[in-house]
C-alpha cells in the first residue's frame, strides 16, 4: 500500500502540490488523473524520493522509502521513459539497473520477455520507437518482482496491441496482490481497469473515490470523461478555445 499524507511542495512562489493525501491499496490499480500542471508528476517524484516534500509524509507498506528493508524489491518506478543512454542495448540498460539495485542480472532476460522485447534485447535503445521505449521502461519497473509499482503514463506511444497487452499486465499484477499507482490521460483504459481514481487539479486532490462512484458523477455515452471534465472544470490552466491561460 502507498499512503500519501498531507504532502506539499513549493517551487519559489508557486505551490506545485498543496496538502495532498490519498492511498493506493494493495491488490488494486489506483489511477492519478488531472490536467497538465495539476501536480501529478511532482507528487510521483515525492513518492519516489526524487523530490523532498516541504511537508507531509509518504509511506509504502507502512514504511518510509528509506526505511524499507529491500527498497528495489519493495517498490519500483517508471517516471521517465527517456532516462536511458541511447548507446546501450536494452539488455545493457536493464543489467546496469539490476546491478545498481542488487538484483541478479539473470532477471533481465525474464522481464524483457515479459514486455515483448526479447528479440531486440541487443538492439541499441537509441533506435527504439516510442512504444518500444515505453515497454523498456515498464520492464525496468518489473525488475526485482516488486510488491509496489508506480508508472507515469505507461501507455503513451503504445499501439492498440500494446494497450491491450498493458491492460492484461496491470490487471494481472493487481490480481497477484500488488499495489499499482498509475498516472494516465487515457480515460478509456482508466474506466476499464481502475479500482480507484484520484483526480488532481492545481496541486490539490479534487476527487478520490472508487471507479464506479467516480463514473456515477458523469453522464452520456462517455461517463468517466464527463465526470472528469466536471471535476476539473475550474482547474484547467489553459483555455482550449484561445490557447491562452484561462482566467479562473
Amino acid at each position: 500500500m502507498i499512503s500519501v499524507s498531507g504532502i506539499s511542495k513549493r517551487f519559489g512562489d508557486k505551490v506545485a502540490v498543496g496538502d495532498v493525501s490519498f492511498e493506493a491499496a494493495s491488490g488494486a490499480i489506483t489511477y492519478l488523473l488531472g490536467p497538465n500542471g495539476a501536480g501529478k508528476s511532482t507528487t510521483m517524484r515525492m513518492i519516489a524520493g526524487l523530490t523532498t516534500p516541504d511537508a507531509g509524509t509518504v509511506r509504502i507498506d507502512g514504511e518510509s522509502l528509506r526505511g524499507l528493508a529491500d527498497t528495489m524489491r519493495a517498490v519500483r518506478f517508471n517516471l521517465n521513459t527517456f532516462a536511458r543512454d541511447p548507446r546501450h542495448t536494452a539488455a545493457q540498460h536493464l543489467k546496469w539497473q539490476a546491478r545498481l539495485g542488487g538484483i541478479p542480472v539473470s532477471e533481465v532476460e525474464r522481464v524483457l520477455a515479459r514486455v515483448g522485447l526479447a528479440e531486440v534485447a541487443n538492439r541499441l535503445v537509441g533506435r527504439f520507437s516510442l512504444g518500444m521505449l515505453q515497454r523498456l521502461g515498464i520492464a525496468s519497473a518489473l525488475l526485482g518482482d516488486p510488491r509496489t509499482i508506480v508508472l507515469d503514463e505507461p501507455d503513451n506511444g503504445l499501439d492498440v496491441d500494446g494497450i491491450l497487452w498493458l491492460r492484461e499486465l496491470l490487471t494481472g499484477l493487481a490480481a497477484q496482490g500488488r499495489t499499482l499507482l498509475v498516472a494516465s490521460h487515457n480515460l478509456t483504459e482508466v474506466e476499464i481497469t481502475a479500482d480507484r481514481i484520484v483526480i488532481m487539479g492545481r496541486g490539490r486532490v479534487l476527487s478520490d473515490a472508487g471507479r464506479d462512484e467516480t463514473v456515477a458523477l458523469g453522464s452520456g455515452p462517455r461517463p468517466l470523461e464527463s465526470a472528469y471534465l466536471a471535476v476539473t472544470r475550474d482547474s484547467v490552466e489553459y483555455d482550449g478555445t484561445t490557447g491562452e491561460r484561462a482566467d479562473r
